[in-house]
């Protein structure tokens, strides 16, 4: 319903410029993900997913030059067979 398309990149391979300092975070459920929101307009442009956690997770809409995607989707109802067939475990069914 957020409109979110993931885009994931290494730790190594993003560096927040500014805004830090008006980041809120939050986190539910497992913990695992830290879900980041800006303080003062409310979006959430990237967080930390527990399906990737050495990644963010960056919001396509929230950048000025989108890079040509190719989409998946994603069972999030079923989380742990759904990230097992991303990983190409084969645990589908």
């Amino acid at each position: 319903m957020t409109g979110f398309i993931h885009i994931i990149v290494p730790h190594t391979d993003f560096t927040l410029e500014q805004g830090a300092d008006q980041l809120t975070s939050y986190r539910f459920g497992s913990g695992a993900a830290e879900h980041l929101f800006c303080s003062v307009c409310g979006v959430k442009s990237f967080y930390q997913p527990r399906s990737h956690p050495d990644a963010w997770s960056i919001s396509a809409y929230c950048l000025d030059d989108r890079p040509e995607m190719a989409i998946e989707l994603f069972d999030g109802r079923d989380w742990e067979r759904s990230k097992a067939a991303l990983d190409g475990d084969g645990a589908t069914g």
